[in-house]
């Protein structure tokens, strides 16, 4: 698989995932800068339709990465699937709204206030009346004060992820009716919409053992619009069926099934009719949107076929007007038609019947894939470039600001997010999104891309190009060695080789890499490093070239790369890990284009490919990297989310070092303390201001660098309602269903917010 997911926002940074990560400060389109927030770069694009539209009864067989190895979603292996399954069987006193803000959900909660502030901050819930558990019991107290005891801290029989929230309950009681659960808090909590959510029964949290395994394959008691029905790890897939005791508005669905496909198998599974939802990968997107294109008025055939060539039996293809004859004897008299002897004639005619069969297999497919639309979004996740800082050159926050500033965030956006028509905007928070109310690009206490800065950041390190290099085991070549690629001395920019060209350039050679197009992007180098390759900035082979290749006299050669810098004998070369399994491409793409990006300012980047399963715990959690790929997701609560992922390491008492989820191994006491104040404080601008110094404060250490927002593809029925790229929202799942006959009609597509 080539996504990490996150699990639910209980333990939602507690595992990043992968992806497939804006300096000036430019304000969002639309926003003045009092509003620095601004709103979502782009809608939820679900085919939203009204109930009474939506069809009762059906299955809706979704796709998901995994079958979750736990239903408790407050455990260190829940995953997405985990999250999934609490939405739909579980309550939650706060939703995700469309902005990314906590939302109340009525159907458990009538209200929910702050009551008091002094002595102490006190929390009164008033549940809705209707609201009980599958078994006929009331949601109430008890359940809420078994979810703080097993959530705080203080008993360590419990195998939780995380306690943060919880820890600072003082206790949890009974209001004024049974209807009513008072929460006092020892210490003020700013984000204390983010407990109780998911609320599991205390038949679930009462006791260690229940707690640690009685919740892992079955939930016996739930209050959603749906309940588990089976966790069936043979076949690989979740059962979920309608809840008769739900109170709210009734599930449409009959079941909803989860299945486990990888990311590479869903295209089959969709064409197989075996799917019914699923997120793709672009590829797929795009060739689901090619079947969904213009098909011929009188046949329904699709008009165009895989590469953009005639559909078998459409209007240009040989088959068509064959119906009634063999094809065969069509071919023959084909090729006779337009001007063959009668042997070329029947050679035609076996070369053809053989493409005949191509396309009559890509014909099917695209009869299969018709009944599919592709639904599009943004993520509520963005990616990342981290930059370890725990040894190594990278140790040094004059090397990171280098790696930093030599990017170009806007290009390395819309790499990813333009061929897909999605908003190509650079990130420029590490606590929240566009549309957050916390939002706000503070990528300026870094500054702008600038590679002649980033140079002189690495000079002032040390680290000064031209300088000889000690030949190592692995054989490092010199650093600015004669002829290897582009040199700058006293300000001007003289090239290696012979002077004496006759207006060609010859790939690979002289340093000169094509890229793929004039900013000089794209071309991947050659060469090894381990289980990788190696991007440098000296002499390299452009892909798909070969050395000796010519271009036409006349075309200009790109820029070539800087000489590389080196320090006390060494080159400085990045060690740059990515994933190696399919639906990484575009992770690949970006690291291609980092890599360039670094070339420039003469850092070397030696890429390593590793297994998906291994690259997060072996590589990213472990520190053994430089540069990797990554995407953290955006929550609500930012305060008390964010903070364990920058939060500065602190030695353990084994002599190991702590970092939480800061994997970047970056972090400073103030950053800590900003972070801390946001989560004390019940004043809301405080608490964003306090937010924004913090983001701040993290960009100008620069241990990681936001990218971009990941985009969310979806390939559903098109007959499918309520369900498709769910942006910031939760999903409202008693909602989805498949339409009534007639009821499908046009539907504005989902369109970017300014």
């Amino acid at each position: 698989m080539s996504h990490v997911r996150v699990g639910p926002r209980a333990v939602t940074r507690s595992v990043a995932f992968l992806t497939a990560g804006v300096l000036a400060v430019p304000a969002l389109a639309g926003c003045t800068s009092d509003e620095p927030a601004g709103k979502p770069l782009a809608a939820q694009d679900v085919a939203a339709a009204p109930r009474s539209r939506v069809a009762d009864g059906g299955t809706l067989r979704w796709a998901v990465d995994s079958v979750p190895e736990t239903l408790n979603a407050f455990q260190a292996d829940a995953d997405d699937t985990t999250n999934r399954v609490a939405q739909a069987v579980l309550p939650a006193m706060y939703r995700t709204d469309e902005t990314g803000r906590a939302a109340r959900n009525p159907d458990y909660l009538e209200s929910a206030e702050v009551v008091d502030t002094e002595p102490k901050q006190v929390v009164v819930y008033k549940l809705n009346q209707q609201a009980v558990w599958s078994d006929g019991r009331e949601i109430g107290a008890a359940d809420f004060a078994a979810q703080w005891r097993a959530l705080s801290g203080k008993d360590s029989a419990y195998w939780t992820a995380r306690n943060a929230g919880y820890d600072r309950i003082e206790k949890v009681e009974r209001g004024g009716s049974d209807l009513e659960v008072k929460v006092t808090f020892s210490r003020p909590y700013a984000d204390w919409q983010s407990l109780f959510t998911p609320l599991y029964p205390k038949d679930v949290t009462g006791t260690p053992d229940a707690f640690n395994d009685g919740a892992r394959r079955e939930l016996k008691v739930t209050a959603g619009p749906f309940a588990v029905q089976k966790v069936d790890t043979k076949d690989d897939e979740v059962v979920l069926a309608g809840n008769p005791r739900w109170w709210g508005e009734p599930a449409k669905l009959e079941q909803i099934v989860l299945r486990a496909v990888p990311r590479d198998k869903r295209v089959s599974e969709l064409v197989a009719g075996k799917l019914d939802l699923a997120e793709v990968d672009p590829e797929t997107a795009d060739e689901v949107g090619l079947a969904a294109g213009p098909r011929d008025a009188g046949t329904g055939t699709p008009l165009m076929g895989p590469q953009g060539t005639p559909a078998a039996g459409a209007p240009g293809s040989p088959l068509a007007g064959t119906q009634g004859r063999s094809a065969a004897q069509a071919l023959r008299s084909w090729a006779l038609a337009n001007g063959s002897d009668e042997e070329a004639a029947e050679e035609e005619v076996l070369a053809r019947e053989e493409r005949r069969e191509t396309e009559a297999k890509a014909q099917r497919r695209q009869r299969a894939l018709s009944g599919f639309e592709v639904r599009k979004s943004l993520e509520p996740a963005y990616t990342q470039l981290a930059l370890n800082g725990a040894d190594g050159p990278l140790a040094d926050e004059r090397v990171r600001r280098a790696v930093a500033r030599a990017l170009d965030r806007k290009k390395l956006a819309e790499a990813v997010l333009k061929p897909l028509g999605l908003p190509a905007e650079p990130v420029g928070s590490h606590v929240a999104l566009a549309g957050q109310p916390a939002y706000a690009d503070g990528s300026g206490a870094l500054g702008d891309q600038n590679a002649k800065e980033a140079r002189a950041l690495l000079a002032d390190a040390g680290w000064v190009p031209g300088g000889p290099v000690k030949k190592t085991e692995k054989g490092e070549k010199a650093a600015g060695a004669e002829g290897d690629g582009e040199k700058e001395k006293d300000g001007k920019k003289s090239e290696g080789g012979d002077d004496g060209d006759d207006g060609t350039y010859i790939v690979g050679e002289d340093g000169k890499n094509p890229g793929d197009g004039e900013n000089g992007e794209g071309g991947a180098k050659a060469g090894d490093a381990e289980s990788g390759e190696k991007h440098s900035s000296g002499k390299n082979t452009a892909q798909g070239g070969a050395p000796g290749a010519y271009a036409p006299k006349g075309t200009a050669a790109p820029a070539a790369a800087a000489a590389p810098v080196a320090k006390d004998g060494k080159a400085l070369t990045l060690r740059f890990v990515l994933p190696s399994g399919p639906g990484s491409e575009a992770l690949r793409t970006v690291a291609g284009r980092v890599s360039d990006m670094l070339d420039e300012i003469g850092i070397d980047t030696a890429i390593t490919k590793v297994p998906d399963e291994s690259y997060f715990k072996d590589h990213i959690a472990s520190g053994e990297y430089d540069l990797a790929l990554y995407s953290w997701p955006a929550t609500a609560f930012p305060a008390t989310d964010a903070r364990p992922v920058y939060a500065k390491p602190v030695p353990a008492a084994d002599g190991s070092l702590n970092v939480a989820q800061n994997y970047t191994r970056v972090g400073t006491d103030q950053v800590d303390q900003l972070f801390d104040r946001a989560m004390s404080t019940l004043d809301g601008k405080e608490a964003r201001d306090l937010l924004r110094k913090a983001d701040s404060r993290i960009w100008a250490a620069a241990g990681s660098v936001p990218l971009y927002q990941r985009p969310q593809l979806t390939a559903a029925r098109k007959d499918l309602a309520n369900a498709g790229a769910f942006g910031f929202e939760t999903p409202v799942y008693e909602d989805m269903g498949f339409l009534k006959k007639g009821a499908r009609g046009p539907r504005p597509a989902a369109s970017p917010s300014s």
